[in-house]
């Protein structure tokens, strides 16, 4: 027993010696303006971890908590609304452009988001990102827009809406800082 216990540590061991785990996170703020009303600041807080496979491949989630205004999909364009949000984004990382100084990539991915009081948001799609590389260990990230489609359930009787395309407004503008060991 004792020398099945030495192995699966030696193992485990090596693997993280060999792994290419990041950490890090984003921070966002924006301000969200519909119509004639007066424009309201939100921000958002997004830690994540993830593992890169090798140069090209990896995989991530990041765990987001947005309070202040949000931006609802309704049938009429958007409802400017102070609430707080959970969200969940598994994704999966392709690096199509790397230098040593700047990586070009883009996440594919899911996500699930849960408005306090208000209802739920499910997207599929793609978000660039260009990384800036600081050092060997650090990193400077941002993603920068959304395509794909986004949709929002509301508690309640109300109608689901949803969208397809393009958004690249400053909702969509996150900085962050990554650590790789």
């Amino acid at each position: 027993m004792k020398k099945i216990l030495m192995t699966l540590a030696a193992v485990a061991m090596a693997a993280t010696v060999n792994a290419q785990v990041f950490v890090g996170g984003s921070v966002g703020v924006a301000s969200v303006k519909v119509g004639s009303a007066d424009a309201k600041t939100t921000y958002k807080f997004i830690p994540e971890v993830g593992y890169n496979f090798n140069d090209d491949w990896a995989v991530g989630v990041q765990l987001g908590y947005q309070k202040g205004a949000c931006n609802l999909l309704t049938g009429s364009y958007g409802q400017d609304v102070e609430t707080e949000l959970f969200q969940v984004n598994p994704y999966a990382r392709y690096t199509f452009l790397k230098s040593d100084l700047i990586n070009l990539f883009v996440d594919g991915g899911v996500g699930f988001g849960s408005f306090k009081d208000l209802g739920t948001e499910f997207n599929i799609g793609f978000r660039p990102g260009v990384a800036v590389n600081l050092s060997k260990q650090l990193s400077f990230v941002t993603h920068v827009g959304f395509v794909g489609f986004d949709t929002f359930s509301p508690k309640g009787d109300g109608d689901s809406s949803n969208m397809v395309g393009v958004d690249f407004d400053n909702n969509n503008l996150t900085f962050g800082l990554y650590y790789n060991f």
